[in-house]
């Protein structure tokens, strides 16, 4: 299965590229928000993305940024950490795939790596019908804010071992959700999970989350 690219307008002047993954009977779809300074080619996320459609899950890997504004963000880093806006577009995205006939109906999950974790939060807060997990790898959850407490999906945040001031900032930023989570921490694991096997291990726990996401909504 090839991924298809999709456009996705914000309905605010801007149009996000993204690419479509759709198993066969997918049995949910889960959404990619990239961390600062990466993009929907992040070969990490990517292959997170595989290990998901594997096991009958759609993915949708996206660009939060338009071109234009990569191209600024590359010289001035002023939007990676711009939240807010990263949220809104992930929740256009969110909302895209409710219209779409081959994903509507189907429970979404947010993947964020990053600041892409934040944005992923930030958004399960502001749709959450349709968002039913959410999963970090690596992530800044601390940046979500005020948005954490109104966070209803149940949260992964999956951070390295080695990765001990990420693994602090998770550690404090969970304990202002309320929404179920798990603290899942990979040994001998960096901030990038290059170390081998811990992108693998980091993978098969996203995709055990996403699995039981699909199961519980199947059983509603």
């Amino acid at each position: 299965m090839l991924p298809e690219t999709v456009r996705i307008d914000t309905g605010a002047g801007a149009v996000l590229t993204g690419d479509l993954g759709l198993p066969r009977g997918a049995r949910g779809v889960v959404v990619f928000a990239h961390g600062s300074g990466s993009s929907r080619h992040s070969p990490r996320n990517r292959a997170v993305a595989g290990v998901l459609r594997d096991a009958g899950l759609g993915t949708l890997l996206l660009d939060l940024l338009t071109e234009t504004e990569e191209r600024t963000d590359t010289v001035t880093a002023e939007h990676r950490f711009d939240v807010p806006l990263l949220g809104r577009r992930l929740v256009a995205a969110v909302d895209w795939l409710g219209a779409r006939p081959a994903t509507a109906g189907l429970p979404v999950g947010l993947f964020g790596a990053s600041t892409g974790a934040a944005a992923a939060l930030v958004a399960a807060a502001e749709r959450p019908r349709p968002v039913r997990a959410v999963v970090s790898r690596g992530g800044r959850p601390d940046l979500a804010g005020d948005a954490l407490p109104g966070v209803g999906a149940p949260v992964l945040l999956i951070v390295g071992g080695e990765d001990r001031e990420v693994l602090r900032l998770n550690e404090r930023a969970a304990e202002r959700l309320s929404a179920p989570y798990t603290v899942h921490v990979v040994p001998g694991a960096t901030h990038l999970f290059e170390e081998p096997g811990t992108l693998d291990r980091a993978a098969a726990a996203a995709r055990d989350w996403f699995v039981r996401m699909a199961r519980e909504t199947a059983r509603r």
